[in-house]
């Protein structure tokens, strides 16, 4: 018997699809860590201002989803911001139906809301978009004087500004390592 002739091996194809989304490129492990919070799909983490409406997810974030044992709907916990909590009550039968809208069955049974600060929950992934900025502390006189002199010859109004607070950033920092308080 003689063997067919060896053919030489070729080199691995590459994909000449052009540029990928970066959605597709991390879908997967969108899903997984969804998946490890317990939701069957990541679009009710992405798409909650659209599942939400915009008024309601400004104040609110799925942070997870329980199923029970015998399987008779989840539980899907909200994080509501502070003083929120009894609007945000209030609407929950609206949210709910529009949350199994979108999983196109009755999967939420319940919804528990869990009223707490915007930082430190939930690894640090929520934030409110209402969160008031901290402001910053009035500046020092000198360091105002020092940095209105360093931009004072620009002629255009914005990019004096912008001067004026770098150098109001820079001169601010140097003094807090010189440990000079402010």
């Amino acid at each position: 018997m003689s063997r067919p002739p060896r053919q030489p091996a070729q080199p691995p194809t590459r994909r000449m699809r052009g540029f990928e989304a970066a959605s597709g490129l991390l879908a997967r492990r969108i899903q997984k860590a969804g998946e490890a919070r317990g939701f069957a799909t990541s679009r009710l983490l992405t798409c909650w201002p659209q599942i939400a409406g915009e008024d309601m997810a400004a104040v609110t974030r799925p942070v997870r989803v329980g199923y029970g044992r015998e399987g008779l709907g989840a539980v899907l916990t909200l994080l509501v911001a502070p003083g929120h909590g009894p609007l945000v009550q209030m609407q929950l039968p609206a949210l709910r139906a529009r949350v199994n809208a979108t999983y196109g069955y009755n999967a939420i049974a319940r919804i528990t809301l869990v009223q707490t600060a915007p930082e430190g929950f939930a690894e640090g992934q929520a934030s409110f978009a209402h969160a008031p900025a901290a402001s910053p502390a009035p500046p020092d006189p000198e360091i105002a004087r020092r940095a209105a002199e360093t931009a004072g010859d620009v002629r255009d109004d914005g990019l004096r500004s912008a001067l004026e607070t770098l150098a109001r950033n820079v001169l601010s920092r140097a003094r807090k390592q010189k440990g000079i308080p402010q």
